[in-house]
């Protein structure tokens, strides 16, 4: 399947326009983050938007999220990284990050978040006025955006990028969707 074929699925499966534009901006940070590391952008970007696929079924068993998801991936004829990055981006299975595909899904899912209620506290709620070091502020207040967890984010020096330089190439790429995702 292709992205597009993707895309459709995501919005016939996903409760929520919310949901959609959560995987449409963790897309943009993954896609961002592969050109960053002259990675496969088309790849990478699939992980992101595909990342959730199960959310509207698994949202009250989180022990099964990514793992139905990366199953009915599989059974789509998605490559078997992807499969394995969408299953890995669960911290609850523990599971080992292999690749930097891997390492970017799992850092990427909550900057996504953070920066959304970043610019929802704004006045003009837009991703245009925001930038990093607003954003810095935010991630050190604990109680801020608390579903956004800061151990996952961190975990972008596992790629060997400093948090700073993480959130700038998250906020840039989600710019570049602003429209797209309402922001």
């Amino acid at each position: 399947m292709d992205r597009e074929d993707l895309y459709q699925v995501i919005v016939e499966r996903t409760p929520s326009r919310n949901l959609v534009n959560h995987m449409l901006a963790v897309e943009a940070i993954m896609r961002g983050l592969a050109v960053h590391f002259h990675e496969d952008v088309e790849k990478w970007g699939l992980a992101g938007l595909v990342h959730d696929i199960d959310y509207g079924e698994t949202k009250d068993k989180p022990n099964m999220h990514s793992i139905v998801g990366s199953e009915q991936l599989h059974l789509m004829g998605v490559p078997e990284d992807i499969c394995y990055a969408v299953r890995v981006h669960n911290a609850l299975h523990g599971l080992p990050r292999k690749s930097m595909m891997d390492k970017a899904l799992y850092a990427a899912d909550p900057l996504s978040g953070l920066i959304v209620a970043c610019a929802l506290i704004r006045p003009e709620k837009k991703l245009a006025q925001l930038d990093t070091d607003f954003i810095m502020v935010r991630f050190k207040e604990k109680r801020f955006a608390a579903g956004a967890n800061r151990d996952q984010m961190l975990a972008c020096q596992e790629m060997g990028l400093d948090l700073y330089k993480f959130v700038t190439i998250g906020l840039s790429s989600m710019k570049e969707i602003a429209t797209e995702i309402g922001l």
